[in-house]
């Protein structure tokens, strides 16, 4: 299964500081996709990190891609709250070109 992996750095979850939640992100989402045998793909070669931080960056890289991709991880529905809020069209966009989003904590 192919799937991109989003990590939200603007955000402080459960208390922590946005390093704390960050780095509870990643070792959540590197764990979940171990255990379900994902396989984080890179739409832009140039891309420096296996996940992306920015939605409006995953959007432009989707628009320029034929690859079929099965899913979006991310850490739990709160971490795309604020971007679907403010987008909703935008967030059905990029939400289409995926069979499923995955939370890691519901």
């Amino acid at each position: 299964m192919k799937g991109i992996l989003f990590i939200n750095d603007r955000i402080e979850l459960n208390g922590l500081s946005r390093e704390e939640s960050f780095q509870l992100q990643e070792e959540s989402l590197i764990h979940f996709i171990g255990q379900h045998h994902i396989k984080a793909v890179r739409l832009d070669p140039f891309q420096l990190n296996s996940h992306y931080t920015i939605l409006h960056a995953l959007y432009y890289d989707l628009k320029g891609t034929s690859e079929p991709i099965d899913c979006l991880a991310c850490y739990s529905p709160a971490v795309l709250d604020d971007f679907i809020d403010t987008y909703p069209a935008r967030w059905l966009i990029i939400k289409s070109y995926f069979g499923r989003v995955l939370p890691v904590c519901p």
